[in-house]
């Protein structure tokens, strides 16, 4: 059985990953009517689902099945992390300076904001939304008893359920905090998501696009390599200083936020 503290923090991980990004959305539409606030947000949505489930990911994807490749993240794991961190660092930003050109005509303060909060959204939803859903749909079935006749009728059938049993393990014995941790993680990175989005924007609307892109590929970059320390540190050690990393990246995104606004006032 799943403990009840489990199923409460996945939900709320769940509900910060899918309803939170789609409130804001509407809170934010609501008090900001006809400045375009909806169609910023789709486009900053798309801006990520473009660049990386339909181009990086498949490349990945295809480049994961290649010998070579497995080869030489196998021998070469730090060069591998740093590569996925840069690559997916300069494929969203691609997608944020696409985006920030489509909406130059109408580069507003706010509509950058809305192109931040749809590129951390979707992405919230998709990676780690999906992900609590399928976790709540086999959480229901464990304690409901289902999965185990799941489990028999498979192995009657022949089949391997080696890994389905592992998730149903997994998901008995992680803790509360353990499935609160993504949630929080989301609430960082949507943070960092709207301050990378706003500083291309201000790069697109200011003619600064060279320097506001380096930056915003240089924290995406450094965000994404936390993931690495896990390679270099315990996993007990390595948790918690992941997450120290990504909030001192999230206070420096709010800075660059209010540092960003207070210049865009002066222009307009």
């Amino acid at each position: 059985m799943v403990p009840l503290a489990n199923i409460v923090a996945c939900v709320i991980t769940l509900l910060i990953s899918i309803a939170l990004p789609i409130a804001v959305l509407i809170i934010f539409e609501a008090k900001n009517k006809k400045q375009g606030i909806g169609s910023a947000w789709w486009l900053g949505a798309a801006g990520f689902f473009v660049t990386q489930i339909l181009i990086r990911v498949p490349i990945l994807s295809i480049l994961g099945s290649q010998s070579w490749f497995i080869a030489f993240a196998q021998d070469y794991p730090f060069i591998y992390a740093f590569g996925l961190a840069f690559t997916a660092g300069l494929f969203e930003l691609a997608g944020r300076f696409a985006i920030a050109m489509l909406m130059k005509k109408k580069l507003t303060w706010k509509r950058s904001l809305a192109a931040g909060l749809g590129h951390g959204g979707i992405e919230a939803m998709l990676i780690i939304g999906m992900t609590y859903v399928n976790n709540l749909i086999y959480i229901i079935m464990i304690n409901s008893g289902y999965i185990d006749i799941i489990i028999s009728k498979a192995i009657a059938a022949g089949a391997d359920v080696s890994q389905l049993e592992l998730v149903c393990a997994q998901l008995i014995s992680l803790t509360p905090a353990q499935f609160l941790l993504a949630g929080f993680e989301r609430l960082l990175a949507m943070t960092c998501h709207v301050a990378m989005s706003a500083l291309v924007c201000y790069g697109v609307a200011h003619k600064k696009a060279g320097i506001c892109a380096l930056l915003c590929l240089g924290i995406h970059t450094a965000i994404d390599l936390t993931a690495g320390i896990s390679l270099l540190l315990p996993q007990n050690i390595a948790i918690p200083v992941i997450y120290a990393i990504l909030i001192v990246i999230t206070v420096v995104s709010l800075v660059i936020l209010k540092n960003l606004h207070s210049r865009w006032k002066k222009v307009f």
